[in-house]
């Protein structure tokens, strides 16, 4: 916590604010960071306060559907507070049992490392998110219903995929809200804390007059992670609409490169009527345009080729 406290004063916030970096360095790192998310990274005006910040993040829905899809990850692997207690049940000494909880997690570092270099190279977020589920369902169902060994141990590293699912989120969370900064902070304390709010209430769905079984905690496991699922689905179709929103702007004219900002909206109503763009549109191309210094059209080069990861 001390450290923590510490990092504040000295862990810079962005390139624009570190007073170390000269003034061509902000505007190379500020560069990277706006082609990467397409817009500018910074603020409106240089500085958004938090409640401005808090207002951004609680009226885009993805923050909503990342919160509770967060919720059910984070309550599907409450298991892991109970790992020596599941082993427990497959009948060897106290500390085999506890030996017998390594091999899973193992397991899963090793997956979870080449899983997200596999997301990261294909570009896809979705079918990353997706695929451990059905996993994680049938290896629940396997742990209720059987009595071998062999069977209840396997459901374990099935059991495990939840966390696949985890790292996966987090990388969606980045992609899904990359813009502004403080909104983008409001929304992952949010996301946070929405979801590992169910570490208050799950470990309570594990009763010892449940053993060796645990019907009532693998049926919730079942339900929270169905329930990541049907948010996971509703993120891919929102941010499908979200792309084609910026796949609006591509439409645009190549005579926009000589208009600035005072006949910017002019021009779009009569050179550019069919391309129904919003005023947040053009707001989002005016400030990426003041921050790098250049018009509208290469502002727009930005966007031409930036998608959200789905």
């Amino acid at each position: 916590m001390a450290v923590g406290l510490l990092i504040i004063f000295v862990l810079p916030d962005f390139p624009h604010t570190w007073k170390l970096l000269s003034p061509e360095m902000r505007h190379v790192a500020n560069r990277r960071m706006a082609i990467d998310a397409a817009e500018a990274d910074v603020d409106v005006g240089g500085g958004m306060s938090q409640l401005q910040g808090i207002k951004l993040a609680f009226s885009d829905p993805k923050t909503y559907i990342l919160a509770i899809g967060y919720h059910g990850i984070t309550g599907a692997a409450g298991f892991q507070n109970f790992f020596p207690t599941l082993t427990a049940t497959l009948g060897f000494s106290h500390t085999v049992s506890l030996l017998l909880v390594a091999p899973p997690y193992i397991f899963m570092v090793i997956w979870s490392l080449c899983h997200s270099i596999a997301s990261d190279r294909a570009g896809n977020r979705f079918w990353f998110f997706m695929y451990p589920v059905p996993l994680v369902i049938v290896g629940a169902l396997i742990f209720m219903f059987t009595n071998s060994f062999g069977a209840r141990y396997f459901s374990l590293f099935l059991l495990i995929f939840i966390f696949a699912m985890n790292g996966t989120i987090y990388a969606w969370i980045a992609n899904a809200i990359p813009r502004p900064p403080a909104k983008r902070a409001a929304a992952l304390a949010f996301v946070n804390s929405v979801g590992n709010a169910a570490s208050i209430w799950t470990p309570f769905t594990y009763n010892n007059t449940d053993a060796p079984h645990y019907v009532v905690a693998m049926g919730v496991n079942i339900g929270l992670t169905a329930l990541a699922a049907v948010c996971g689905i509703i993120l891919k179709f929102y941010l499908e609409k979200e792309n084609r929103q910026l796949a609006r702007m591509v439409c645009w004219s190549k005579q926009a490169s000589h208009v600035r900002f005072s006949s910017f909206t002019n021009f779009l109503s009569q050179e550019d009527a069919d391309a129904t763009l919003t005023e947040k549109d053009i707001k989002k191309l005016q400030l990426t345009a003041e921050l790098e210094g250049i018009d509208i059209a290469a502002a727009r080069q930005l966007q031409k080729g930036y998608r959200y990861m789905i």
